[in-house]
């Protein structure tokens, strides 16, 4: 009789939980059908369906949980906020960790964050861009999953994925679960740049990865496991939720910009190539209306094209501010289809030594953005781009036979 009871109950309890899930799905799908098309007809139509829009994939695994979300700005279903579209449901998301930027997007590149509360719905900010970079096991205490979905632009010093390395460790470290809603990758269709050398490994590049990779951020997770990369060898409790209609080949126009100085696909396909200035004295025009689509220097006054960088949202003290820069204007220019472009790098070294000004003034910083300190040497020592791209073939030539063990699309 005793058993018969704890059957029913069982039994009862059961098919609660399963009218619960039905309901919560339902009012997700009526959420997202003011934001975007439904799954299914997203599919027939060919429309790319990010990871985060495929609510009924891990509604079930949150449902009961006590949820914290990595995101930011860039984290949306449709025309709503994924902490909204989530919370109307009644998941129950406990805290929210921010990355470089900050929750809303708005910080500048570097600029540390503080903890806050999300005035719209109350919840605790743990910033993961200030004190720390990593979850402490007080931050993951009662967390039952980890929810990640932050747009990546697919390159090793955009720090998102180190973000991503952290909260997998921590979340190892706790045995809690995380589950990533993958995105595409804008710059997903080609593999460039010299691999990372372990000397330089630091928060702008913390794996053995060229400066391009070629790999979603979801790939990118189930390779951060495969390889080992978590501290003492752990491994992450993962699930990724794939998008639909996505290849590597397949090019992805954010609908948001991905962070402050990346505002639109010109600047996000130009940026593997001019991140590198950030390591010199040359402005790339953070604080102007073009970031990265012009380069410029003071003292380049025979130059036809004049910028001026001023203290913007996302840009409170550019290089050169207030100062009038003169260079290059590439706002019209289309990047290379698959490749760093080297050229824009050498072309105004050369014109440093005629002008005579300090071009490594923060070499340091350079070669932790190139994970290596043969970039610089090469530029100075006057080698051809092709020389230079010829140096690190064979480096990625085995990053591809690694990087193909965890493709997820073709």
């Amino acid at each position: 009789m005793i058993y018969s009871f704890l059957t029913s109950n069982l039994l009862i309890t059961v098919i609660v939980r399963a009218l619960i899930s039905f309901f919560i799905l339902l009012s997700c799908k009526s959420d997202l059908s003011h934001t975007s098309s439904t799954t299914a007809t997203a599919s027939d139509n060919g429309r790319i369906v990010v990871g985060a829009e495929r609510i009924s994939e891990y509604i079930e695994d949150i449902a009961y949980k006590n949820v914290a979300m990595v995101v930011n700005h860039s984290s949306r279903v449709g025309q709503r906020h994924i902490v909204d579209v989530l919370s109307s449901t009644g998941v129950k998301i406990s805290k929210i960790f921010a990355p470089e930027h900050g929750f809303r997007g708005e910080a500048d590149a570097g600029e540390k964050v503080d903890d806050t509360v999300d005035a719209k719905t109350g919840i605790p900010i743990i910033s993961l861009y200030g004190k720390k970079k990593k979850p402490s096991a007080e931050d993951l205490d009662g967390i039952d999953i980890i929810v990640f979905d932050i747009q990546d632009v697919g390159v090793r010093f955009y720090t998102y994925i180190s973000t991503l390395h952290y909260i997998m460790e921590a979340a190892a470290e706790g045995n809690i679960q995380v589950i990533v809603l993958d995105r595409p990758n804008p710059n997903g269709h080609y593999i460039d740049g010299p691999v990372l050398e372990e000397a330089f490994e630091s928060y702008v590049g913390m794996h053995r990865v060229p400066v391009v990779y070629g790999m979603t951020i979801g790939e990118y997770a189930i390779m951060i496991n495969g390889e080992k990369w978590l501290s003492n060898g752990l491994q992450c409790r993962l699930k990724i939720i794939t998008c639909l209609n996505y290849d590597h080949e397949t090019r992805y126009i954010l609908p948001v910009k991905p962070s402050p100085n990346l505002p639109n696909a010109l600047s996000i396909a130009h940026y593997p190539s001019l991140c590198f200035f950030e390591g010199t004295t040359m402005s790339i025009g953070r604080g102007t209306q073009s970031p990265f689509q012009v380069i410029g220097h003071p003292d380049l006054i025979d130059m036809p094209y004049k910028f001026t960088p001023v203290s913007t949202p996302g840009a409170k003290f550019p290089k050169h501010q207030y100062k009038n820069c003169y260079g290059m204007d590439l706002t019209n220019k289309s990047p290379r289809n698959k490749g760093i472009d080297l050229s824009y790098l050498i072309y105004f070294y050369d014109l440093s030594k005629q002008h005579q000004f300090d071009y490594f003034n923060e070499g340091v910083f350079f070669d932790l953005l190139a994970g290596t300190d043969k970039l610089k040497q090469m530029v100075i020592e006057g080698k051809t781009e092709t020389q230079i791209r010829e140096s690190w073939q064979e480096d990625i030539n085995r990053f591809k036979k690694v990087r193909l063990k965890y493709l997820i699309y073709d």
